[in-house]
């Protein structure tokens, strides 16, 4: 696969960046990719190794190593050494319905676990694929095909998120009549609007839907079931249903003074500021400005730098995010080896804009927020802060944060965004299906399975397995797919690898 010697011929060469001062005058992507001559070069580095950790998709210590979806990332390297385009869009479309997605919000859990990484670079791999696929698009390989036989089976997919995106498309291209309900005005879930423009403009989601659509797949937005349509509704006209409404309820963070005005979920923050940039461009005013304004946001993860990163963009007067756990090291622990994911400092993209523009890092590390300060008219304008300690619990045994007595401080704040993450499926969904909930409340099935207790309903995604990442996502509602597939028809041919 790839060149034998390559890896140690050429070195490794990704895409060019638009300086941070400038990218953060606009919401476009960034990056400026290499051309199709180069980018062979980085498939020539795949080195043939024996096995190949970076599509195992296996778990490490708790850790995924290796992509989930399985893609088969030596033979399309190869491909795009050779120069064979073509082919290798159809050997990356075999495990992965949206590498348009992937190649650009994905962390790479390939590369993590590329055997090149061991003792030098990785390959340049998430780039390959980014090119793979504009490609295919470019050149027409990546057209709308319309599945050639119905079978005349009618499924209900509600959300269209990832997860629910890849269960319809599947569905769809064994024959199936697929419609997708979803509840906001655009088609796409998190795709849409909990991963800011400057990551994955939605331009690529909406031509990608566009294929979908002409491939035979229904998508009826503004329509949020369990509200506007009752679950038995669906369930008399379709088939099957599959629920696929993500973790939907944000972590809230319980400390004084959480009344205060200025506190908002960064889901509704990034979800403001994506609708208003698409409806006006920023124009109707209908979204949480912080042009000049100090923002803290507390949490980690990308959702809290996707927060940092739209700051910025408005215009903030200072940024700071407040994690709970330790600043991780810039190289690998003795006890974090390859392959398992590197657990090391990781400066993205909106913490290198706050650097760029106010000369420092804008994360405070094992600390969090006490106390909301209020001024007589209830608005924030202060947080309290204290630091935080690992202890071990000497009943139990394990390792607990405690605050540090008297290392409290008080940062000026106009504007909190709560990053905490998600606390599973809503409510109200799950009530409307009567499907049967896990300790996590996750809607329950068998391990490795997707039916839920209900007959003929199904679920993936994180309202399946909980918070996480958009390539479990694609091979969750893949798995779904067979699934469901095999429910309705006796036996399946749709492959999840």
């Amino acid at each position: 696969m790839g060149k034998p010697t390559g890896f140690m011929e050429y070195q490794r060469e990704t895409s060019a960046e638009v300086k941070p001062r400038q990218r953060i005058k606009n919401f476009n992507e960034f990056h400026e990719h290499l051309s199709r001559e180069k980018q062979q070069l980085q498939g020539a580095r795949c080195m043939e190794c024996g096995v190949p950790f970076c599509q195992s998709g296996m778990t490490l210590c708790g850790m995924t190593s290796g992509c989930p979806l399985h893609n088969l990332v030596p033979e399309w390297n190869d491909l795009v050494y050779t120069g064979n385009w073509e082919q290798a869009y159809y050997r990356l479309k075999k495990t992965n319905n949206f590498p348009e997605f992937t190649s650009r919000v994905c962390p790479a859990l390939c590369e993590a676990a590329c055997t090149c990484g061991l003792n030098g670079e990785p390959v340049a791999t998430k780039e390959n694929e980014y090119a793979i696929v504009e490609n295919a698009y470019e050149k027409g390989y990546a057209a709308p095909k319309p599945p050639r036989a119905r079978t005349g089976k009618k499924v209900a997919v509600v959300g269209s998120g990832p997860s629910g995106l890849a269960a319809a498309d599947q569905l769809n291209k064994r024959g199936h009549l697929v419609t997708v309900y979803e509840r906001s005005d655009r088609v796409g879930g998190l795709l849409m609007y909990g991963i800011p423009n400057m990551k994955l403009e939605k331009r690529i989601v909406e031509r990608k839907i566009k294929v979908m659509e002409e491939e035979g797949v229904t998508f009826l937005t503004g329509v949020d079931v369990g509200k506007d349509i009752k679950a038995s509704q669906l369930l008399k006209e379709y088939d099957r249903v599959v629920l696929a409404c993500g973790a939907s309820n944000p972590r809230d963070i319980k400390a004084e003074g959480r009344d205060a005005k200025g506190i908002y979920f960064a889901v509704d923050f990034l979800k403001a500021n994506t609708k208003s940039l698409l409806d006006s461009g920023l124009t109707d005013g209908a979204y949480i400005d912080t042009k000049d304004k100090h923002v803290v946001i507390i949490g980690g993860g990308d959702t809290g730098n996707d927060c940092v990163g739209t700051a910025m963009r408005h215009g903030c007067k200072s940024v700071t995010q407040i994690e709970m756990m330790p600043k991780a090291p810039e190289r690998r622990a003795e006890n974090n080896p390859w392959p398992e994911w590197p657990k090391v400092l990781k400066t993205d993209y909106g913490q290198e804009e706050a650097i760029a523009v106010f000369g420092h890092d804008p994360r405070i590390y094992e600390s969090t927020v006490k106390e909301f300060i209020k001024d007589k008219s209830g608005n924030l304008k202060a947080v309290k802060i204290v630091k935080l300690q690992w202890e071990k619990d000497p009943e139990t045994g394990r390792m607990n944060m405690k605050e540090v007595p008297g290392s409290e401080s008080v940062l000026e704040a106009d504007v909190v965004l709560i990053a905490a993450g998600f606390l599973g499926s809503q409510k109200y969904v799950t009530d409307a299906f009567q499907v049967e909930l896990n300790e996590r409340t996750n809607v329950k099935t068998e391990p490795g399975r997707y039916r839920t207790s209900v007959d003929n309903v199904f679920v993936t995604g994180d309202m399946h397995r909980g918070q996480s990442l958009v390539v479990w996502a694609i091979r969750e509602g893949r798995e779904a797919a067979r699934d469901v597939d095999e429910s309705l028809m006796g036996y399946t041919n749709l492959s999840v690898q």
